[in-house]
């Protein structure tokens, strides 16, 4: 495998940051500026209607973050000079040709000057608009592709995808593309062209129809869950990312294009400090609610494993990746999670958070500590709607099929359920696959992106260490990231 000096490799370079806002992107941006301060220029693409705009979310969204305290340390008052020299603000949107870029000079100022080009835009809600999440996962991806076909200089495109493209699959889940159109089940080839031809001809219908704001948003919400499982995809998130990566694959022509698919993103290990972590993230909305009695029982495989890998060791494989600069097509792709050198099991999680948070228990609006039981595990769906029906003396039916796409023929049920109740059942539903996911992510092609880190540039494989076989999860998650998540999340 090719590989130079990390920080040669982000000496002088110009990088297009999309997405910037998002917690993946700001420690990426936190982390360069800081081991390379010799980096040329950051680009960084937020969603705004003009330059103003953008510098402002900026300087609010990224800059100021708790995030930067270390780089505020290490400059004072001359770290705004410095982020102007280096950083600047993009107004655009990925969904449009072009990431929506409208000033033509900085337009073709990036063209001239953009060596990289890092894709970090999306929205991960599970079950967001179908319409939504088509522009920015799948179309997006392809516009951040285009543009980067037009950079002068540019050296590779490197998308941020989710190891869970791969759905429901079971087994040992290897480093590899998708073919063009192919489905997770049944013999129909998805056309992306025809998808969006559907959301129209639905967008059209419900305008039609004068249905309101909240009403279109419930129906496409439901609409790009049916699509995803018409495929063979859990829920509308995972299922256009993976179209974006079809996109990718099947027009990248010859430009050198990474791929990186982290599992379950926690709170940063080492740096810039450990326990840092921004919104509430997927296992971490488990454990909040636990913490504040709101959740008293599991719905779960307690032998399941859970992928979890801290962010900045995401940020680290991914600047590391970049450095290597592998061409080959066959290798583009890099697996960056936990569940095969060093797995952490569910009933793990659970442990970790009871004893946590019955030693040091969440205060709440009353001033009181709120006094947590060990909680109640239920070990297949069919065992959690017998628990609901009874509890609240339901139809049994009526929970079995509030989620789905056909409870129409059960409406009389359905109807009858509080809203609280459907809500939870619809959460339920989609953190189904993920806490009986029976998968085990491969990580060939990033363990020997680690091998290579550490025989070639020995010197500095450990200020990017991505090695999951290091972290010692109970001391993680007690000592880490529990009280990083009520430090900067729950308060």
């Amino acid at each position: 495998m090719e590989m130079e000096s990390i920080l040669g490799f982000l000496e002088n370079k110009t990088i297009l940051v999309t997405g910037a806002t998002g917690y993946l992107a700001k420690i990426f941006v936190e982390k360069i500026i800081r081991v390379q301060p010799k980096v040329k220029k950051l680009y960084l693409l937020l969603r705004a209607s003009d330059a103003n705009s953008a510098l402002e979310r900026l300087n609010k969204e990224v800059i100021r973050k708790e995030l930067f305290k270390v780089l505020r340390e290490k400059y004072g008052e001359s770290l705004s000079s410095f982020v102007s020299e280096k950083v600047t603000a993009v107004a655009g949107d990925i969904s449009y040709e072009d990431l929506g870029v409208k000033d033509s000079y900085l337009r073709n100022e990036m063209w001239r000057e953009i060596d990289v080009v890092v894709n970090f835009a999306a929205t991960t809600n599970f079950d967001d608009r179908y319409d939504i999440s088509l522009g920015i996962n799948t179309l997006g991806a392809l516009h951040a592709l285009n543009f980067a076909k037009k950079c002068l200089k540019i050296k590779m495109l490197v998308h941020v995808s989710t190891a869970y493209v791969c759905g429901e699959d079971t087994g040992l889940i290897l480093e590899k593309p998708f073919c063009m159109g192919k489905a997770k089940k049944g013999t129909s080839k998805i056309d992306i062209e025809e998808e969006k031809k559907l959301i129209q001809q639905k967008l059209n219908e419900l305008l039609s129809e004068n249905a309101s704001d909240k009403a279109i948003t419930e129906v496409m919400k439901d609409f790009g869950i049916e699509r995803a499982r018409v495929y063979g995809w859990p829920n509308t998130y995972v299922f256009t990312k993976a179209m974006g990566e079809m996109l990718l694959m099947h027009l990248k022509e010859d430009l050198p294009l990474l791929i990186i698919r982290p599992t379950m993103v926690t709170s940063t290990y080492k740096e810039p400090f450990p326990g840092w972590i921004e919104g509430v993230r997927t296992v971490d909305s488990v454990i909040a609610g636990y913490a504040k009695g709101k959740v008293t029982c599991f719905v779960s495989n307690p032998q399941s494993n859970l992928d979890v890998i801290p962010a900045d060791m995401v940020v680290n494989g991914i600047i590391v990746a970049m450095a290597a600069r592998r061409k080959q097509s066959s290798e583009t792709i890099y697996h960056l999670g936990s569940s095969l050198r060093n797995p952490v099991k569910l009933s793990n999680i659970h442990d970790f958070s009871f004893r946590y948070f019955s030693a040091n228990p969440w205060i709440n609006k009353d001033g009181m500590p709120v006094k947590i039981p060990k909680g109640t595990v239920f070990c297949s769906m069919a065992s959690f709607h017998m628990y609901m029906a009874i509890c609240f003396q339901l139809p049994l039916k009526a929970l079995q099929v509030a989620n789905t796409m056909v409870f129409q023929k059960y409406q009389g049920t359905y109807a009858t359920l509080d809203r609280k109740i459907k809500l939870v059942m619809r959460l339920i539903e989609l953190y189904k696959p993920y806490v009986f996911f029976e998968g085990i992510f491969d990580d060939m092609n990033s363990e020997k992106l680690r091998a290579a880190a550490k025989e070639k540039v020995p010197e500095e494989a450990d200020g990017f260490n991505f090695d999951p076989t290091g972290i010692d999860w109970e001391d993680y998650m007690m000592g880490v990231h529990i009280p990083g998540l009520v430090k900067y999340v729950m308060k």
